[in-house]
């Protein structure tokens, strides 16, 4: 391969949120794990989603190039002119077709599933960032992935609601986050979606809300409700997650950045998916 290709794969994945983006995908393939799929279907489930979150970030990166370019964004490969937009269209593009043709082999119901998660991400990307229901996206995205997992399976079927309200929440402290470091740059280029709204230090604040009440979900939520019940080891990441929940609200008092916090919310998020394949929670509805 020669250096110039090369290149243009490392900005590629630089261009790809890659931290999230492997993140994403780890917990795709946890979550698969714990619903006891076989190794091939958790092999193609990890693989579907990596493919389908590189094409989001890459898209993210391409729909944003002026955006990154009027405020002088040095870590992005398009806007420092490392990448060529029309380059990114096209791996995004195919990453999109990737994901989809990948997850068909498991059934209708995942590869419906999938495409309305994507469909809700582009989405994100597409405009919907900069409306007060720029959250939207991140709910339908992350309620829906539990579901991936359960679909994958011989006998699919859409994950219990807890899980999906977990996934939703947890969506959305993702979302009010993520975009903290960006809040002023995103102000420059016109960019005010409902954490630019909020502010700040109230979104960090509904941010650990949100991680909280997802912890809650996962602890009861397998066993409808019976607290007695739940065993001593999802406690102990209940106890976890609250930590991380009471560090963000600390470091946002702070005034830490917040893409500190946003580590923060992707850790209580796997956190709560390895206390799933842990305690044995059943995450069918």
């Amino acid at each position: 391969m020669r250096a110039a290709q090369v290149k243009t794969l490392l900005s590629l994945w630089r261009s790809a949120h890659p931290g999230p983006t492997a993140v994403v995908t780890v917990l795709a393939a946890a979550l698969g794990f714990g619903v006891g799929l076989s190794p091939w279907r958790i092999a193609l489930l990890a693989a579907a989603v990596f493919a389908g979150q590189l094409s989001v970030g890459i898209s993210n990166d391409a729909i944003d190039a002026e955006r990154d370019r009027a405020v002088g964004r040095q870590d992005k490969p398009i806007a420092c002119g490392e990448l060529r937009v029309r380059t990114a269209w096209i791996a995004a593009v195919s990453c999109l077709a990737a994901a989809l043709i990948l997850s068909a082999p498991m059934g209708p119901g995942l590869l419906g599933a999938h495409a309305v998660v994507l469909v809700s991400a582009w989405s994100y990307n597409a405009g919907l960032k900069s409306t007060a229901l720029s959250v939207l996206p991140y709910i339908i995205t992350f309620g829906l992935f539990p579901s991936l997992a359960t679909l994958s399976a011989p006998q699919p079927q859409l994950a219990a609601p807890w899980a999906c309200f977990a996934g939703g929440i947890l969506g959305i402290a993702l979302h009010l986050t993520n975009v903290l470091p960006d809040l002023d740059d995103d102000a420059r280029t016109g960019v005010r979606g409902l954490p630019h709204r909020l502010g700040g230090r109230v979104s960090a604040a509904v941010a650990s809300v949100a991680v909280l009440l997802g912890a809650a979900a996962v602890t009861v939520g397998p066993l409808n409700g019976r607290v007695l019940e739940v065993p001593s080891v999802s406690w102990v990441f209940f106890a976890a997650v609250v930590g991380v929940a009471l560090a963000t609200l600390i470091l946002n008092r702070a005034g830490r950045s917040g893409r500190a916090l946003f580590r923060l919310v992707m850790l209580a998020a796997m956190l709560l998916t390895a206390q799933l394949v842990a305690a044995g929670g059943s995450l069918a509805g």
